[in-house]
């Protein structure tokens, strides 16, 4: 395994449980808007092959 990849995963995952978070009755989304930030500026590296070769991620329509 690559020595990103686990950090990426953890990342990612932590943002999709924020997310769910996020759409519970009553979540502070004061925290959830301050974390996500946070966590989104923490991402590493993607490991190679996590986006399509074609990808370009300043393009904004699909590629």
């Amino acid at each position: 395994m690559c020595p990103n990849c686990e950090d990426f995963a953890r990342t990612l995952l932590l943002l999709g449980q924020l997310a769910l978070y996020a759409e519970t009755a009553g979540a502070d989304l004061d925290f959830v808007e301050d974390v996500s930030a946070s966590l989104a500026v923490s991402l590493p590296e993607p490991p190679p092959g996590t986006f399509p070769s074609a990808y370009d991620p300043d393009w904004p329509g699909d590629f």
